[in-house]
């Protein structure tokens, strides 16, 4: 599988795909990304997460990268399907970017990617979820995804 390039529209970053190799990467970008959703750092099981999700072939990651090849934002895909349609869908499950480099567009850029990868693979769609106060709502909504108002969201904990 070759990697997928994003068209990009600004300078001072590209949107590549993630393969094995570059996890090591993603994990301080990932830790940040669990902290802010108050989760104890651990960059070493981040790495092994992220290494065990690409090597199984379970998750796509896009990565935008600065001219300088340092990772900044990120945004993780994994596959799903619908049986309602008989269809492959993408669930886009997390986006960050460094705080440092938010509000550059490099979060449309990943979202972007998500969608141009998702339409090149003949996937249904892309599925989300945010938080109901989560200002990404307009960017998202602005790029074409529509808001889920017939049904519920639930949750079930095994723990």
């Amino acid at each position: 599988m070759g990697a997928h390039r994003a068209p990009v529209s600004l300078s001072m970053t590209e949107i590549i795909q993630a393969n094995e190799a570059q996890v090591h990467e993603l994990v301080p970008l990932f830790d940040q990304y669990r902290q802010f959703y108050r989760q104890a750092s651990d960059p070493r099981a981040a790495g092994a997460y992220l290494q065990n999700r690409m090597k199984q072939g379970e998750a796509v990651i896009f990565m935008a990268v600065t001219k300088e090849g340092r990772a900044v934002g990120f945004t993780l895909l994994y596959h799903g399907f619908s049986s309602v349609s008989m269809q492959p869908l993408l669930i886009l499950n997390d986006l960050f970017v460094e705080e440092s480099y938010r509000k550059k567009g490099i979060g449309e850029q990943l979202l972007r990617a998500a969608q141009s990868y998702c339409r090149d693979k003949a996937n249904k769609g892309l599925a989300l979820e945010t938080a109901v106060d989560n200002p990404a709502q307009r960017l998202y909504e602005r790029l074409g995804w529509q808001k889920d108002s017939h049904c519920f969201h639930y949750f079930w904990n095994a723990g």
